[in-house]
């Protein structure tokens, strides 16, 4: 995996998600299960662009709902509150675009029949003569250990668990057949639906997967195969076909998960020297710069710039390679040309900001920080884009705004008594009145401890007419966040 916020990397986050109950698998304790998040400009913009539509389908406001890339290759998806989460394996197990539109599609379905809040009460319902009892159960049923789940279980609990399992396989029934809906009225392929549940089916027949259908809490592929075949094969949309456009996006963006995360080896022998498409070109870039062979790796990104120069990730691929091998200066180029083809996105200008800063210029460092505000005006909640805005503005010398970026950075890390003491001391620095200076006290109010808090600080007296000069000190690097916690929703 790359480091930093470039390409495909981890994401750092954290969100508050106690109301984003599975519709399907229960969890004995939601914090015993980290999910890891990606971030990835363009397989975002190709997620988002397939997701907007459907969402509007079904009645859904698109800006409502975050899509979560989520490091995981196993075939899965989940939905619940305003999140929708994408593993990595489900993009590199489609075959076709209209696959991908499935599966969104039945997540949608999820969160417009509102199976998050319905899942809770059912549990509520279900699980009232033992909750912990049940919720430890269904947590050893649910995680493929039946077995275990019923030796938890009392008889009741038994029959108590049976009913969720039952009302949890019902939602997956209806979130399959709400897709069928949805793509309908958006005039799109129905058959993308059955080809995923075809391959799935015939997965678990070859593998000899032997699973109770009564423990389960999403009906086996084959029932749902069944159950949607003659709906969507009646649909008119059925047999039409992806666009040859959608087609190559699909199989870029399969081609760099794979050079991330897969065994670079593993990536060269599937995307051999014989092969000269965009996709094996990209596949191979990422592996030969995980390999640390950057010269392979720019001559592989370098026919794709030369053949596509109006295609902004593989100028950020190029940036990102030449910036963390140690080529800063010749990574502003193409981090350049990045953000100018794709100017509104926050990401291209992070690496843009990353990159002139490390080039310790002044010049450059003024052009980062403009950038770097930029992109957490794009994205106010990036922990990161505010810290490596934090490191511009000390490198200005401007120690009050540094202080309150670092301050946002703690904020949105979840590090509520960091952020709290570094907005003190910005606000010692800022002028009275200003939106930095607003906004050091809205985090100041919002991170206050209920009781023992000490007073706002004041603004320091003048001396000659200067103000006084604010202690420097060195800003605390932001730790990483704990990955988000959320309970898993599988869609096989």
């Amino acid at each position: 995996m790359a480091s930093g916020q470039f390409g495909l990397r981890l994401k750092k986050a954290f969100l508050a998600f106690a109301a984003a109950v599975s519709a399907t698998a229960p969890i004995a304790n939601a914090n015993a299960q980290g999910i890891s998040l990606l971030r990835d400009a363009e397989t975002e913009k190709f997620l988002d662009d397939h997701a907007r539509p459907i969402f509007k389908a079904a009645g859904i406001n698109p800006n409502s709902i975050e899509i979560l890339l989520v490091n995981d290759q196993t075939f899965n998806a989940f939905a619940g509150a305003r999140y929708m989460g994408v593993n990595t394996g489900m993009l590199t197990f489609a075959e076709t675009p209209s696959e991908v539109d499935a599966v969104i599609a039945h997540e949608a379905g999820h969160l417009a029949a509102n199976h998050t809040t319905r899942s809770a009460e059912a549990m509520a319902n279900a699980s009232r003569p033992m909750i912990l009892g049940l919720l430890l159960g269904a947590a050893a049923i649910a995680a493929g250990s039946p077995e275990a789940g019923i030796g938890i279980l009392g008889l009741g609990q038994n029959v108590a668990i049976a009913d969720y399992l039952v009302y949890s396989r019902s939602q997956e029934g209806t979130a399959d057949q709400l897709s069928i809906t949805y793509l309908d009225r958006l005039g799109k392929s129905t058959k993308g639906a059955m080809d995923l549940w075809s391959r799935m089916r015939n997965y678990q027949i070859i593998t000899g997967r032997r699973a109770n259908p009564f423990l389960q809490t999403h009906p086996l592929a084959n029932d749902r195969y069944a159950a949607l075949a003659k709906r969507a094969q009646a649909s008119p949309y059925f047999e039409k076909k992806d666009s040859p456009e959608e087609i190559a996006r699909l199989k870029l963006i399969q081609a760099k998960i794979k050079g991330f995360l897969e065994d670079p080896n593993q990536v060269l022998r599937d995307y051999p020297l014989s092969d000269q498409s965009e996709p094996a070109h990209y596949a191979r870039a990422v592996a030969y710069y995980r390999y640390s062979d950057i010269d392979k790796a720019l001559k592989e990104v370098r026919a794709l710039t030369g053949e596509r120069p109006d295609y902004p990730y593989f100028h950020e691929l190029e940036g990102q390679i030449l910036f963390e091998y140690g080529h800063a200066d010749e990574a502003v180029a193409p981090s350049r040309k990045a953000v100018k083809l794709l100017p509104a996105n926050a990401l291209m200008r992070i690496q843009l900001g990353r990159t002139l800063l490390a080039s310790n210029e002044p010049d450059l460092v003024e052009e980062a920080a403009v950038e770097l505000k930029r992109a957490t005006t794009l994205e106010p909640d990036n922990g990161f884009a505010w810290f490596e805005l934090a490191r511009a503005y000390s490198q200005m010398g401007d120690e009050p705004k540094a202080q309150l970026a670092t301050a946002e950075a703690r904020y949105y890390s979840g590090a509520k008594p960091d952020a709290n003491q570094f907005a003190r001391r910005a606000l010692r620095g800022l002028e009275r009145g200003t939106p930095e200076w607003r906004r050091a006290m809205d985090i100041i109010l919002a991170t206050q401890p209920a009781e023992g808090a000490p007073p706002l600080p004041q603004a320091e007296p003048e001396e000659s007419g200067e103000p006084k000069p604010v202690p420097q000190e060195e800003p605390k690097t932001p730790d990483v966040p704990d990955p988000i916690i959320i309970e898993d929703h599988n869609t096989n």
